[in-house]
């Protein structure tokens, strides 16, 4: 019987193929229903392959006496009990350096498509609005100051790519850095809205980080700023958010992420200043497919000797 339990499946299928030829794994979504199956089969699991916008429910992971591995398709892990991994001893994996490029790149687009109107542009043609008169004008990036509230992988990424491209002066709160050692630190998210133009949140999704984009901080963006956010959902007061849009103490969202995915708030869907995309930041075939890579080779290794590679240290 095998000893991996694959959660839900993966996309391109061909990493799911891949899946089947080298582990037989169990698939949690066809039996999840079958108490007896689940009798059978979950005491028997060593490795759990999940993925980081669903993780690992703390339930179903105390029914797993034997796990070992958790290896996740994806960069967040927010959606873990960390609490009881550690307990456990259980070894998580994630697939950070997999999505970089693609995540940074869909910053890019966000903030292309809400300072340009490119999304608003495409709405005003189906409508017909164009027959009846012109859009309107959008901002240039260039030169304007852009604030990222989480400076790992993918921060610097969109740094790099901002900074130097459109040639945006980069700030940075993360709390590993010290504004005392680096004049573009900040010390809190809402000294970096103060002094930005646009903000991209970047940072993990935990505990400490949920709402921690309240009110005070939009507004400290202020009715020309523009709020963009890849990594987690949870980050931001949602109804914060929506009062500083329809109040226009905020100039615009960009979001990627949701608190209730795949559920939206019927106040952002309608708002003229959202450009709104759905948890696709990281979705580019090649970029999946090395996810998909980095999972199986994990997986892997450790059945053959039990080492990882990208191991969380948490």
């Amino acid at each position: 019987m095998t000893d991996v339990l694959q959660l839900s499946p993966y996309a391109p299928d061909e990493i799911n193929e891949e899946m089947d030829r080298r582990f037989s794994p169990a698939r949690y979504w066809e039996f999840q229903q079958d108490e007896d199956l689940k009798a059978q089969i979950l005491p028997n699991i060593r490795v759990v392959a999940a993925k980081g916008d669903v993780g690992l429910p703390t339930e179903l992971m105390a029914s797993l006496p034997n796990l070992e591995l958790i290896t996740v398709y994806g960069a967040g892990y927010d959606k873990i009990d960390l609490d009881q991994a550690r307990s456990r001893n259980i070894i998580i994996t994630t697939t950070p350096d997999a999505l970089t490029e693609a995540v940074a790149d869909h910053v890019v687009a966000l903030a292309l498509a809400s300072s340009r109107r490119v999304a608003e542009g495409d709405r005003f043609i189906r409508n017909g609005d164009w027959l009846r008169g012109k859009l309107g004008i959008g901002y240039s990036l260039r030169g304007k100051t852009l604030g990222i509230f989480g400076y790992g992988r993918i921060g610097r990424k969109t740094a790099e790519i901002l900074g130097g491209t459109f040639g945006m002066h980069i700030l940075y709160c993360d709390r590993n850095s010290d504004p005392a050692e680096d004049s573009q630190c900040r010390a809190t998210p809402l000294e970096l809205a103060n002094e930005s133009d646009v903000v991209v949140i970047a940072a993990s999704g935990s505990s400490d980080t949920k709402n921690i984009i309240d009110i005070n901080i939009l507004e400290a963006l202020g009715p020309q700023g523009l709020l963009i956010n890849i990594a987690r959902g949870s980050l931001v007061n949602t109804q914060h958010l929506i009062a500083a849009l329809e109040s226009r103490k905020l100039g615009a969202a960009a979001l990627d992420v949701f608190p209730d995915e795949p559920n939206v708030p019927n106040e952002l869907i309608s708002s003229p200043y959202t450009t709104l995309t759905p948890h696709l930041a990281s979705a580019t075939l090649e970029t999946r497919l090395e996810m998909g890579r980095q999972v199986i080779e994990n997986i892997s290794s450790y059945t053959r000797n039990g080492e990882v590679f990208s191991r969380l240290n948490f």
